[in-house]
């Protein structure tokens, strides 16, 4: 894979304002996870415009440093790979789409949403079952869907509201 410098800057400047936004939390899960204003939006627009194998690597730096620079609720290895590094890598899963549409934009990141969510389901079975009362698949099952619906929805939301205008300014002024 040929990443030129301008692709790199690209990708630099939204693994940081993904960063940036992961800070404006609405709601926070009390043993991680959480709705904010946005922040997978800047990988799944990376992704949609360079396709999924930049846009994984974009996303596992992201999720490397929401680890270090965020809570850490565990340093088990399960958890390390399937709640960040894969977990924000599949948010690149978007890029899988062509964005010729809203449909596949919002299709698009649907996708990467569902992929970020199986990897979080497997660490919540495997690790986070502790917490759970009955049946630890139904536990990461709910637990993880309670942020990361609403989250796919706000992402979804801005993203095609947002995809074809910035877009384009990036390649007029790029």
């Amino acid at each position: 894979m040929k990443i030129n410098s301008k692709v790199l800057v690209e990708a630099g400047i939204m693994i940081a304002m993904a960063q940036v936004l992961s800070y404006v939390v609405i709601f926070q899960m009390p043993q991680g996870g959480s709705v904010t204003a946005g922040s997978m939006v800047p990988i799944i627009f990376f992704a949609l415009r360079r396709g999924w194998k930049q846009g994984i690597l974009a996303g596992s730096v992201y999720g490397v440093l929401q680890f270090i620079l965020g809570p850490k609720y565990s340093f088990h290895i399960i958890s390390l790979l399937f709640d960040y590094a894969v977990a924000f890598g599949a948010l690149g899963l978007a890029g899988l789409l062509k964005p010729t549409s809203k449909r596949n934009i919002a299709l698009g990141a649907i996708l990467a949403v569902l992929g970020r969510f199986a990897c979080h389901f497997v660490s919540g079975v495997v690790i986070w079952s502790v917490y759970a009362t009955g049946n630890p698949y139904w536990y990461s099952l709910g637990y993880n869907a309670s942020y990361l619906l609403p989250e796919m929805m706000v992402s979804v939301f801005l993203l095609v509201l947002i995809y074809d205008p910035i877009s384009r300014s990036i390649e007029r002024n790029g």
